[in-house]
């Protein structure tokens, strides 16, 4: 593999076992059966590039805060929610979209281009798969680095929406404590409160991350293309998600409704384990590259 040597960051990483010899080989055979093989991601494969995942014990988002994400109908509704959204977005966007690949995103673009993985899936919003050099994909829940308006659909880069921002907010300063998923940070009302949100350049709607907020549903079109894709497929491997939500939990029903073996690569539980193949407790980053 063409994998990047950089060492991973374990900051937001669960504690875990090295991947077993016997459990590597259990998955090599899997691939190795595998001719079109499915490929769904969620949270776990981003956290050695240092973004935390929202559920994992001790170090997950929910489990070191009481913060929860927007929800689609308040960001929608609420022009204070609105603000509060775009001005921690602000702050944060500098690091967030700086976060690199890791080793785990850069095996599966390897995979494409051998002709081994036929379609991947992914519920993150960070873009590292499309870093990585990934084609044959889909982001379930949209990505964090494009914007477009709710009013008249236009749409725009996120890095372009920095500098709106930055022109609008010229002296407005504010230190952020901490990085979510999806690129919030943590900061108190009174720093909020003064912070000037762009509308819409071409008609004043109100702009929002091309991303599918809690709350919110994927749109019918994304689903059927991806059940296609799953239809087309011989087997399942899901990487770093406990698949808690259903957006993505669907497919892995769909899977086993046509009885396609599906192999779990996740650290702790999963709503798959039951009814899984093959269930891996390892970090992506450090046992897919053992993958030839």
């Amino acid at each position: 593999h063409s994998v990047s040597r950089t060492s991973p960051d374990l900051t937001f990483v669960p504690a875990c076992l090295p991947p077993d010899p016997a459990e590597v080989e259990e998955l090599q055979r899997f691939v190795s059966n595998s001719k079109r093989l499915f490929v769904m991601t969620g949270a776990g494969i981003s956290t050695e590039s240092g973004i935390p995942d929202y559920r994992s014990e001790g170090v997950g988002l929910y489990a070191r805060t009481d913060r929860r994400p927007v929800q689609h109908a308040e960001f929608v509704r609420s022009a204070s929610a609105r603000q509060r959204y775009w001005a921690r977005n602000f702050v944060g966007w500098p690091q967030f979209s700086s976060h690199q690949p890791n080793t785990a995103h850069l095996v599966l673009r390897d995979w494409e281009k051998l002709g081994k993985l036929h379609w991947l899936v992914t519920q993150n919003v960070d873009a590292l798969h499309t870093k990585a050099g990934s084609q044959r994909m889909t982001e379930l829940h949209g990505c964090t680095h494009r914007v477009f308006c709710l009013a008249c659909g236009d749409r725009i880069l996120r890095s372009e929406l920095q500098e709106h921002f930055e022109a609008l907010n010229p002296t407005w300063k504010a230190e952020a404590f901490g990085v979510a998923p999806d690129g919030d940070v943590f900061l108190t009302d009174e720093q909020v409160c003064s912070f000037q949100v762009p509308a819409c350049r071409k008609c004043g709607g109100i702009l929002k991350p091309d991303v599918t907020f809690f709350g919110d549903t994927v749109s019918q079109e994304k689903v059927s293309f991806v059940h296609q894709r799953l239809a087309e497929s011989d087997s399942m491997l899901v990487a770093g998600s406990s698949m808690q939500v259903y957006s993505g939990y669907r497919f892995a029903l769909a899977a086993r409704e046509k009885k396609l073996p599906i192999a779990v690569l996740n650290i702790g539980p999963t709503r798959l384990d039951h009814f899984a193949s093959l269930k891996l407790n390892s970090r992506c980053g450090e046992l897919l590259p053992l993958i030839v």
